[in-house]
Parts: C-alpha cells; sequence; structure tokens
C-alpha cells in the first residue's frame, strides 16, 4: 500500500534540515511504497495549498547542504484560528490540505513552536511525527536535537578566534552567542572556548560580580577576559520585572545583551570592553558530522513510526538511543538549563563565574 508522506520545515533555519529530509524520503522509499509531497514555507504552505509531489533525485545531494530546500516560515501558534484580514481558520485550512492531499501522515522539522502546532494538528486527528530542531537544544524529552552541535562548532570558534584579539589588544572582549530563552548553546561553546565568564537567561547575574573577576584578572597580569553572554541573559534585576516589562525596557533601549555587558564593566573597572555579536552565522552553513548522523537517525526512525503506525510523537535521543516521545508531553515545554547541571559545576571548578 502506497503511503503519502507530507513533510515540511518551520520555525528559524538550521544545520541538518536537509540531512533529516533525506533521511526520512530514503529510509521510506527502502521500507515500503511512498510518495513524498514537500510543503512549502512551513505551516503556510499548507495553509495555502504551497506544496509539490518530489522525486526521488530531489533527496540526493543535499546530506551536507545548510537550510533547507523546503523553504521556512514562522507562522505563529497563537491565535491559529484566526490569520490577518481573510479571517482564515488556519487550524481548517491545514486540515483541509492534508485531506486534499490524501496524505497518511504529516512529518514536522522544528522547534518548540512548530512543536506545539504539531500537537494542536495532532489533537485535530492529523497523523504528525515531529522532528526536534533547533540550536538552542531546548526541546524537552531529548538529550540533543540537530542543529545545536554544529551551532556549537561555531560559537565555539568565533570565541577562539577571538582570544587571540583580545589578547593582543589586552581587552575585555564580551561575545553574545544565540539562545533568548535557554543557555544550553552559550553554556558548551562557553566551556570549550575557555570564558572566564558565562551569563545564561537561567542564572541572572550580578554585574558586580563579573566585574570582580575582570579586576582581578587584570590585578594577576592577565590584560584580558573573555565573556561569553547569552542574547536573552538578564541581571537580577531585569530577572525581577515581568516579562512584558522587561521586553518593554529592552525594546526602548535597542537591548543587545553583549553592548549592556561591555557598558556597564567599562564603567565600573575601567577597562576597554567591546562586543562581539556573530548572530545568525552560528545557524548558517553546512551541518557537522555529528548533526549530518543524527539527522540523519532521527528521518531514519521517523520513516519506521510510519511503518508501524505510530502517530502523535516527536523523535528523540536518550542516551545512545534514538526514540521518541508523546507530542502532548513536548509541546510547549522548554527544556532550560538546570542552575545545577553538571556542565555548570564542572565550569565552577574551573574558576569559570556566572555571576550569581
Amino acid at each position: 500500500m502506497k503511503r503519502r508522506i507530507g513533510i515540511l520545515t518551520s520555525g528559524g533555519d538550521c544545520p541538518g534540515l536537509n540531512a533529516a529530509i533525506r533521511g526520512v524520503a530514503r529510509a521510506a522509499y527502502e521500507m515500503f511504497d511512498a510518495e513524498i509531497i514537500g510543503i512549502h514555507d512551513g505551516y503556510r504552505g499548507l495553509i495555502e495549498r504551497d506544496f509539490s509531489l518530489m522525486t526521488r533525485s530531489q533527496f540526493s545531494g543535499i546530506l551536507t547542504l545548510g537550510g533547507t530546500i523546503l523553504g521556512t516560515s514562522r507562522t505563529p501558534f497563537r491565535n491559529m484560528r484566526v490569520i490577518g484580514e481573510d479571517n482564515v481558520d488556519k487550524v481548517a485550512a491545514m486540515k483541509k490540505t492534508y485531506k486534499e492531499l490524501n496524505l497518511d501522515c504529516l512529518i514536522t522539522l522544528g522547534g518548540n513552536g512548530t512543536h506545539k502546532t504539531a500537537n494542536l494538528l495532532s489533537e485535530e486527528g492529523l497523523n504528525v511525527i515531529g522532528l526536534p530542531k533547533t540550536i538552542d537544544n531546548d526541546i524537552f524529552g531529548t538529550d540533543f536535537t540537530f542543529g545545536f552541535h554544529t551551532a556549537n562548532d561555531i560559537a565555539t570558534e568565533v570565541i577562539d578566534r577571538i582570544h587571540s584579539t583580545a589578547a593582543s589588544h589586552g581587552r575585555c572582549m564580551v561575545i553574545e552567542i544565540m539562545g533568548n530563552k535557554a543557555g544550553w548553546l552559550t553554556l558548551y561553546s562557553g566551556v570549550a572556548g575557555g570564558a572566564d565568564a558565562i551569563l545564561i537567561p537561567e542564572i541572572p547575574y550580578d554585574i558586580n560580580k563579573v566585574a570582580e573577576v575582570v579586576q582581578r584578572r587584570a590585578e594577576n597580569n592577565k590584560a584580558f577576559t573573555i565573556i561569553a553572554v547569552a542574547e536573552g541573559a538578564m541581571d537580577k534585576a531585569e530577572a525581577k520585572l515581568k516579562k512584558k516589562e522587561r521586553e518593554a525596557r529592552r525594546a526602548a533601549e535597542h537591548f543587545s545583551a553583549s553592548a549592556y555587558v561591555a557598558k556597564q564593566l567599562t564603567e565600573l573597572v575601567g577597562v576597554e570592553a567591546r562586543s562581539v555579536v556573530p548572530g545568525h552565522i552560528q545557524r548558517g552553513g553546512t551541518p557537522s558530522a555529528y548533526d549530518r548522523v543524527l539527522s540523519t537517525q532521527f528521518g531514519v526512525h521517523a520513516a519506521k513510526l510510519i511503518r508501524d503506525g505510530i502517530f502523535g510523537v516527536t523523535v528523540a535521543l536518550k542516551g545512545n538511543e534514538i526514540t521518541h516521545n508523546p507530542l502532548s508531553e513536548v509541546a510547549g515545554v522548554a527544556k532550560l538549563v538546570p542552575p545545577d547541571h553538571q556542565l555548570v559545576t564542572t565550569a565552577k571548578s574551573i574558576g569559570i563565574i556566572f555571576g550569581d
């Protein structure tokens, strides 16, 4: 029996999306009679019936390709019942497209927002399987998401390269790593890159404690300091604000976490502090070997789930096992860095401070 599989990528792009698409398709072709429907630009394509029947040749040569061959968008999952002035029920539109295409399953590749919408569609009776991608590594129930390791490699290289400039000029360099709510990428790259301080959203910092480190290094004839700061890092005063108050303050000040920290340190210590924002460089380009393997494993597991008729789940890595979790347990649950996480205690054991 032929199975028709719809695939879409939603949210921000990240390395490994094409490798995962390839993994699903190639495994499906091997396991059963399959037709793959590529849905363009995420859930927007499902809403607006923007899709195409894909051929086997389209999955060749994409293992190492960054971005996504299907395109992506950030169609919001809030207010799903109405969009714009057209008064279109987005959920109804997606269900209609799914049924008109005679899909046996919809594969959604994305982060937290994507999973929330995937769970909504699953609750509406569609056969949905999620694949967890995000450089933030903040999806509940999986040790790692694909895209994270590549971004970690890139962020670490940025810190490595900044080291030489910092040492040459005797500067305090504050490097802003992606991660608005979760600090996994800053934590891992900060440890790997030899940062002297790591500031993440989950551990609000006291700028005076960060300043003490900069001052102490200067007194010990260490003329430079490296600080890795997540874009969503906040000081203790900000942490006391409500979310809307904090967002309003940051918007009014054209906020950059690294620029803010650098400015404070210049005022407190008198050092030459510079901020560095590598931005979207961290999630672009070809996936690492690790992410190519993980994406392929995730894609193959999704094909096995289709073969076995298991839906309403998202694929996950737990230890050395590729498994899956119910979408209902993952949707809307962010995996944040616990303040007592082993890597946090490891970092503190070698003298890295978090400003707490």
